[in-house]
């Protein structure tokens, strides 16, 4: 079971929070500046209002509504900035100057950023226009009572507000496009996991159910006359049922109950099965009546297990293919074990492939199915689950008539360096 990891601890932080620290700093830097700093002169800052009492007072109210408006921002966003932009309007009135200082509106900065990267872009835009109104409003008011206005100073101000919507707008952006990789990530997730248990269900039936399909006919022909033949078809017909089964029960139990710490789609359908199968397969498509001769080239070494499940069921697929439709009573597998990859070749010389001819020929690399895919497998997904399991292992893919009659499935399988 996945684990979601912690939040940064700057992001568990609630947003009143950020606009009182803003408050709290602005306030105690316009403290400081009231007094000469080593170096100076005079103070950088003056302003008779600000020790007395009335302008204490003011400052006291203008602290509250800060804080008040930051508590708001969750629940009402404009509200709360409303209340953060009338506490630095009033706290300017105890400072001696003719615009809102940057200290009084970092606040609102940080409000106009927060509400940009958590709401919606209509919602971001209003707490800029509202910002910016209240410092045009300001600067109007004074000029209607003839009063000095500190118009370049309000427009650096204005700045900072736009540069933190500019800033918010962008986070959110990069939220919601990682939310919209996610949701597709997720989608591409469950589309893979469908086809992947739809290509372990239609190899692992297809093949038994063919194998079935000719021992019951061969049944029914010889049970009249050589009922020994016949129960030994019925046998085969019950072990080839019985695997059948087994392998499903598998699949549930592999789909129900993945292993812990891993995902359902990397858990593994049925993990019994690989190139070592591969004789056995023989010696039961053999016995159903048609003849499976396997060459083993090279020296068979460990290959990856993602390889190994596909290398074997590709094999498998294609010799029922040869049971179910080439018309033949026997077929060729050829295993090439090379340095840095696995060449799998099954050929047949039936007459099934000349119906595949008429179709137009399998395409390689992975590529779609085209008509002559139904004329081979009655399904359609036969070549198509094939193409999907070397195409996810980055290998080649063919499947087309032959020239000299019949058909011929190969794939080579890259075997990654250092595997060997």
């Amino acid at each position: 079971m996945s684990v979601t990891p912690p939040q940064p601890p700057f992001k568990r932080v609630p947003p009143h929070t950020w606009t009182a620290l803003a408050w709290l700093v602005g306030s105690a830097l316009t403290f400081l500046f009231r007094f000469r700093l080593p170096g100076e002169a005079q103070p950088a800052q003056q302003g008779v209002l600000f020790f007395r009492w009335d302008g204490l007072a003011m400052l006291a109210l203008a602290t509250v509504l800060a804080f008040a408006g930051g508590h708001r921002l969750h629940r009402s966003p404009l509200a709360g900035l409303s209340l953060i932009l009338l506490a630095a309007v009033g706290a300017s009135t105890t400072l001696s100057v003719a615009e809102i200082p940057l200290l009084q509106f970092v606040a609102a900065d940080v409000a106009v950023y927060l509400i940009a990267a958590s709401r919606p872009r209509r919602t971001g835009l209003a707490a800029l226009w509202l910002a910016l109104g209240t410092l045009a409003g300001y600067l109007l008011t004074r000029l209607a009572f003839g009063w000095v206005v500190g118009t370049s100073a309000e427009l650096t101000v204005a700045l900072t507000a736009v540069v933190a919507w500019l800033l918010g707008d962008a986070a959110h952006q990069s939220r919601r496009h990682a939310e919209q990789l996610r949701e597709q990530a997720a989608a591409q997730a469950v589309t893979a996991e469908r086809l992947r248990i739809a290509r372990e269900l239609h190899d692992m039936v297809a093949h038994s159910i063919g194998i079935i399909a000719l021992q019951s006919g061969a049944a029914r022909r010889v049970i009249a006359t050589q009922p020994e033949r016949a129960r030994g078809a019925l046998g085969e017909i019950e072990t080839a049922s019985r695997e059948t089964l087994s392998g499903l029960r598998r699949m549930l139990g592999a789909l129900r109950t993945p292993e812990p710490g891993r995902a359902k789609e990397s858990a593994p359908l049925d993990p019994g099965l690989g190139l070592a199968d591969v004789d056995r397969l023989a010696r039961t498509t053999t016995a159903a009546g048609v003849r499976v001769d396997v060459r083993w080239l090279g020296e068979l070494r460990p290959v990856p297990p993602e390889i190994d499940v596909s290398a074997y069921r590709i094999i498998q697929e294609a010799v029922t293919n040869v049971v179910r439709h080439a018309g033949t009573g026997s077929c060729r597998v050829t295993v090439d074990s090379r340095d840095d990859e696995l060449a799998i070749e099954v050929l047949d010389s039936g007459p099934g492939g000349e119906a595949a001819a008429d179709g137009g020929a399998g395409t390689a690399d992975g590529g779609a199915g085209t008509a002559g895919d139904t004329a081979v497998d009655s399904t359609g997904y036969g070549l198509l689950g094939m193409r999907e399991r070397v195409g996810l292992l980055h290998g080649e893919f063919s499947a087309q008539p032959r020239p000299e009659g019949g058909f011929r499935v190969a794939a080579r399988l890259p075997v990654p360096a250092g595997v060997r």
